[in-house]
């Protein structure tokens, strides 16, 4: 598993001269954010970059166990991207993939699929098996 691309977009407006955080997207996110309409991606990337520099749930929430939702709601269509914190790394954040949620709770089987490539990328970065 590769890393595919980092997201670090420099925003003036936000008063903070770093982030809280880097986001990586793992090649499921970045095929997924890729697939969607240029006003998805662009909303999805200043989604993902206010949240390196707010505090929201709005926008990054924890869910199950080590897994964490990038939020991104546009013309009513709610976007996620799941992701976790590299071990080593406390400043990086890993998204895995991404999906159009339809329901108000975030599926298990893709909190599921989170985890699975999130064991998969500590075992192939730092040979932990969890």
């Amino acid at each position: 598993m590769k890393l595919f691309i980092i997201l670090h977009i420099n925003n003036n407006r936000m008063k903070l001269k770093e982030p809280y955080f880097t986001v990586a997207l793992l090649p499921e996110a970045t095929a997924f954010v890729n697939e969607q309409e240029t006003k998805v991606r662009e909303k999805i990337a200043y989604n993902i970059n206010k949240a390196q520099y707010v505090m929201d749930n709005e926008l990054l929430k924890k869910l199950d166990g080590e897994i964490w939702e990038f939020r991104t709601l546009y013309n009513g269509i709610c976007y996620r991207l799941l992701a976790f914190w590299d071990p080593n790394k406390k400043r990086l954040i890993l998204a895995t993939h991404g999906f159009v949620k339809k329901t108000n709770k975030t599926p298990k089987q893709q909190i599921e699929k989170a985890e699975e490539i999130r064991k998969k990328y500590l075992a192939q970065y730092y040979n932990k098996e969890e």
